[in-house]
């Protein structure tokens, strides 16, 4: 099945593709964060939104800290 451009979300809201622009674009408006701050929680987790979410919450909770 082809990719529709015109969603506005995620085609597989478990996985972060970091290619689709649209996808970048929804990812940092759900979690809050810039696309940089989503590019390195991918590098740092992988592609689980669910595990890119929790390390953002981990990285926001250790800021609150310092």
């Amino acid at each position: 099945m082809a990719d529709d451009k015109t969603k506005r979300g995620p085609q597989d809201r478990s996985r972060i593709n970091l290619s689709e622009d649209y996808e970048v674009r929804y990812w940092t408006d759900k979690f809050g964060v810039s696309k940089a701050q989503l590019e390195e929680a991918v590098r740092e987790v992988g592609s689980s939104a669910e595990a890119v979410e929790a390390d953002l919450r981990r990285a926001t909770l250790s800021r609150g800290k310092e």
